[in-house]
């Protein structure tokens, strides 16, 4: 049997096709636009990504020759909200990037609710999430308040469109839902106080349901799509299975530090308690700490310092060079642990070198990488000494960083596309039945000097300026 997996993400959208021993017989990556019409505006056209993903459906049905497709399974970027029709299927509004944080106003309204939000749904008062978006688009839009009143679409995480729009049927993973502000984590439900607060009717919400699902047959074909699940929780489940306290990152556009809390959640505030993994007799919970800039962090300084994209390999550029510089990314905020919304860059004993931004750039994201760490073990959670990493943008520089100041192992696989088989494993049903060919193909990271003073100066810059 063959297996597709659909890998939705921020910058594209990647296709594989797999047989059941997890070797990727085809693949195929289709980037999309991600426009930025205004300061701290982030969207996209859902239709693009409908579009995408139909063209590689049809070319892993092509590809799978006479070994017939079980099932497909999905993981997608979970922050990302719109609105569509309930009978047309069509986009309303552009899909709002998780990175946008048009709604930071909004919040400032609501800001006496949020630790019981945080004790209620696992998951801080952010523009980010998806009660925010919804409360500040309704509100300014006259269209979209006639269209609610009369029942006439829905509003939910861009993952929600794309099943409707592959199988016709309406449905939200609980793993995803955890990212809308409005879910009540430990009754699996949705919170009538979060609903209330953001003005949220219930009938233009998806159903929730478990990441083991029948949600239909994609596009017409007699290929039924199983699986649904966040990509941060699909990328932790490819390096680690379903073991209970194991502890992973993936660096992509963005960065997700988790740990696999178990079968009951925890709510730290400062992290996200999310959904792990779920089917119908089950629930595994993780706590996670975000960054929401690594790779696309890169992206942005190709704008701002005029560097062209074949020429940035930030990798090769920053390996040599030292800085004594910090540089603290503002344009789409500062996540776990400290929660702040968008803000113009701060770049501290920094001058006109761009390697030397783009090197204090960098260690940003492992700065941020180890508050998150400090802050779990602050809280009394037992971490491993051991962090295993997947993504684009877990590169040797920033790992070998990350592992000098956080005092950690770092294990990278040579198969970045620990989403992908994330996925496929939970097709799979047994976690044990497929072995990632790349497993004991690994590169250890162990900590060089502990770079202590730089640390103090991150942190003594994230006090004086956020």
């Amino acid at each position: 049997m063959n297996y597709i997996v659909i890998d939705q993400g921020t910058s594209s959208t990647k296709g594989f096709l797999f047989n059941s021993k997890g070797k990727i017989i085809h693949q195929n990556r289709i980037k999309h636009t991600l426009n930025n019409p205004k300061k701290f505006h982030f969207e996209f056209d859902a239709n693009e990504i409908i579009s995408t993903i139909k063209i590689l459906f049809k070319e892993m049905v092509l590809n799978t020759k006479d070994t017939p497709i079980k099932y497909a399974g999905m993981s997608v970027q979970r922050s990302t909200f719109l609105f569509w029709d309930k009978k047309t299927i069509k986009p309303v509004t552009h899909a709002i990037s998780w990175q946008d944080s048009r709604a930071h106003n909004t919040i400032k309204e609501l800001i006496e609710y949020k630790y019981k939000l945080w004790d209620i749904t696992g998951t801080p008062l952010s523009p980010h999430f998806g009660g925010p978006k919804f409360l500040h688009l309704s509100q300014n839009n006259s269209h979209l308040k006639k269209l609610l009143k009369n029942n006439k679409i829905y509003f939910g995480p861009l993952s929600s469109f794309l099943i409707h729009s592959m199988t016709g049927n309406i449905a939200l993973d609980n793993t995803i839902a955890s990212r809308t502000l409005l879910f009540n984590i430990a009754k699996n439900k949705w919170s009538k106080f979060a609903l209330e607060l953001f003005r949220v009717p219930e009938s233009c919400l998806p159903p929730i349901v478990p990441v083991e699902h029948n949600y239909g047959n994609l596009f017409n074909s007699n290929i039924c799509l199983k699986t649904v699940i966040g990509d941060q929780q699909a990328a932790l489940i490819g390096q680690n299975d379903l073991k209970e306290n194991s502890f992973g990152a993936n660096f992509g556009t963005s960065g997700s530090i988790q740990y696999n809390i178990g079968n009951k959640p925890k709510i730290i505030k400062g992290l996200i308690s999310s959904v792990l993994f779920s089917n119908h007799k089950k629930n595994i919970f993780m706590l996670e700490g975000t960054i929401n800039s690594c790779n696309g962090l890169f992206y942005y300084l190709e704008k701002k310092l005029n560097i062209n994209h074949n020429t940035m390999n930030w990798d090769e550029r920053v390996k040599d060079i030292n800085t004594n510089g910090v540089f603290i990314p503002g344009f789409s905020g500062i996540a776990s642990p400290y929660w702040k919304t968008g803000f113009d860059d701060i770049l501290i004993d920094l001058g006109q070198d761009k390697n030397q931004i783009i090197r204090a750039a960098m260690e940003s994201i492992g700065f941020l990488t180890n508050d998150i760490i400090c802050f779990f073990e602050k809280n009394n959670i037992a971490l491993p000494q051991t962090l295993t990493v997947s993504g684009g943008g877990a590169r040797q520089s920033l790992l070998q960083f990350i592992s000098n100041i956080s005092g950690k192992q770092l294990l990278l696989t040579k198969s970045k596309d620990k989403t992908a088989i994330g996925v496929l494993k939970i097709l799979l049903t047994s976690m044990n039945q497929m072995v990632d060919p790349n497993i004991n193909d690994r590169i250890s990271f162990i900590p060089k000097g502990s770079n202590k003073s730089k640390v103090r100066k991150w942190r003594k810059a994230i006090k004086n300026y956020l």
